[in-house]
């Protein structure tokens, strides 16, 4: 794949986030897509799980804003770091727990990988700072 197209892909991703458009990054999942996350136990394999893992963030922060702050571009991957803010006014589903909203406001940060086969992700890691968040929403101690 060219760089041309690997970051048409990457900037259809970030603006389904930021769009809270789910199905929208679900259609740039390749068949057979494996997506990991540190906050979910399993490794999600289906296109609703990427929703529903989705939609767990939109309802937790229904305002949430997605930019990405860096982008770092290979043969057939592309990875980045982004910043999102938020009010937690939701219920945040995490490693398989509810929490309660805090209606607190956060600036999350985090990174993603995604290799890409065929114009399609077919392998997809995130690594959102969980302890970050959970410390301006209040739920854990902070410095």
């Amino acid at each position: 794949m060219s760089r041309q197209d690997l970051e048409r892909i990457d900037d259809q991703g970030i603006a389904a986030w930021d769009d809270h458009h789910a199905d929208g990054f679900a259609d740039l999942l390749a068949e057979g897509f494996v997506w990991t996350d540190l906050t979910v136990p399993e490794p999600m394999r289906t296109r609703d799980q990427a929703r529903q893992y989705m939609q767990a963030w939109f309802t937790a922060f229904p305002d949430m804003r997605v930019t990405r702050t860096n982008r770092v571009v290979g043969d057939d991957s592309v990875a980045g770091e982004i910043e999102f803010t938020g009010t937690n006014t939701g219920p945040m589903r995490m490693a398989g727990r509810e929490l309660p909203p805090t209606g607190r406001s956060v600036l999350g940060r985090g990174a993603y990988f995604a290799r890409v086969s065929d114009g399609k992700i077919l392998q997809f890691s995130t690594h959102p700072d969980v302890a970050g968040m959970l410390m301006q929403m209040g739920l854990i101690p902070g410095t």
